[in-house]
């Protein structure tokens, strides 16, 4: 009975001590008038400093969106990688986005109008479908929005797609040429290249001489090997000329490309070099006089010739005929020597005057002039 009465007393005690609030707090000590409340502290904090974007660089350039897709399946479309190997006879389609979409494939589909290619433009995106696939199509396709004010567009640069795609046929390891014998001009001014693209990614591509029978060599300094496009004369000269061909070995199988012959060309690009010289400065009447308008330039560059002749507002007849071929002039340059001749039958005064001769490339235009007098 002693032990329940002294247990209820204690019971009673601690419920007095919650009610006033006289329980002392622990490892405390009674603060006195004017001390500071906040606890120093040895903590060292470091100072947070914003962090702020440079909106100025990132507006500065302009980001650079791809707009092409490739159809896997019907219904299906992925971004095509940088680099696309497909089987030859497939089916591609590309779509960019975009209501003004123009389109760049491999020359070799415009220059024989190839029917299995369509390009069409829809209300969203433009559309490049090729059908029957071959080795022969391996290039580069690569689409781009236009950006128009009226009649007059200009690339939209921010937004373009493209990819190198490889058709792999079997039994080809190089894309094909459509001769067995090809000609590269070796320019000084600027790079030439040799086109052995090949089919199967894995392939080791090397680059020979006919005569002296012998292997080039890619050094990386003179020629390298780019395989969207072949091996790359960086600064050809005349040692460069000759008979070359490629070899393309992969796995166990190997294979001879078609022969190119390089011929060094001596004449720089640029305007036509053209000089005129007429058969006689002074002329009788009714005899016969020839003009003849002479240029020499680039072996593949072609030239076209105009003539302005005393006679021409009296519509009195002329012949004028224009012909081409090329020369090698010592240490194996090769010139193209264009030539156009103005033949007047039958002389009379009305033919006395300037003749004018205006011969005109992809490099712009040269004019010359001779006269002819009536004696």
């Amino acid at each position: 009975m002693k032990v329940w009465l002294l247990l209820g007393l204690l019971l009673v005690h601690e419920a007095l001590d919650d009610v006033t609030g006289q329980h002392p707090p622990k490892n405390k000590h009674p603060k006195e008038p004017g001390e500071n409340r906040i606890k120093p502290t040895n903590k060292k904090v470091k100072p947070k400093i914003p962090k702020i974007k440079d909106r100025d660089s990132a507006d500065s350039t302009p980001k650079t969106q791809s707009i092409m897709m490739q159809m896997i399946d019907k219904g299906r479309f992925q971004k095509p990688a940088a680099t696309l190997s497909l089987m030859a006879g497939q089916t591609l389609e590309l779509r960019c986005k975009g209501n003004k979409i123009r389109w760049s494939y491999p020359a070799y589909l415009d220059t024989f109008k190839d029917t299995r290619l369509s390009v069409k433009q829809h209300e969203r995106y433009g559309q490049l479908t090729l059908v029957n696939s071959t080795a022969a199509d391996t290039g580069e396709f690569s689409c781009w929005g236009q950006l128009c004010n009226g009649y007059i567009c200009r690339r939209d640069e921010a937004k373009t797609g493209s990819t190198y795609i490889i058709f792999t046929e079997k039994g080809e390891l190089f894309v094909p040429s459509p001769s067995y014998f090809d000609v590269v001009y070796l320019n000084p001014d600027r790079q030439a290249v040799v086109p052995c693209r090949v089919t199967v990614l894995s392939a080791k591509v090397t680059l020979h001489r006919e005569f002296p029978a012998k292997e080039i060599q890619a050094n990386g300094t003179d020629i390298v090997y780019d395989m969207k496009r072949g091996f790359v004369y960086l600064q050809p000269h005349s040692d460069h000329q000759g008979v070359v061909y490629c070899k393309a070995e992969a796995g166990a199988k190997s294979q001879i490309s078609v022969k190119y012959q390089l011929l060094y060309a001596e004449v720089p690009s640029g305007p036509p070099s053209t000089t005129i010289l007429a058969s006689a400065n002074k002329v009788k009447g009714g005899d016969d006089i020839s003009v003849l308008c002479t240029v020499l330039g680039e072996p593949d560059v072609e030239v076209e010739f105009r003539w302005i002749y005393p006679g021409q507002k009296d519509e009195r007849p002329v012949t004028i005929q224009d012909t081409w071929r090329l020369i090698h002039r010592g240490l194996g340059h090769t010139t193209r020597i264009s030539q156009s001749v103005l033949i007047v039958e039958d002389f009379e005064m009305v033919d006395a005057g300037y003749y004018i001769c205006t011969a005109q490339n992809l490099r712009g235009q040269t004019s010359v002039a001779t006269t002819v007098e009536f004696s």
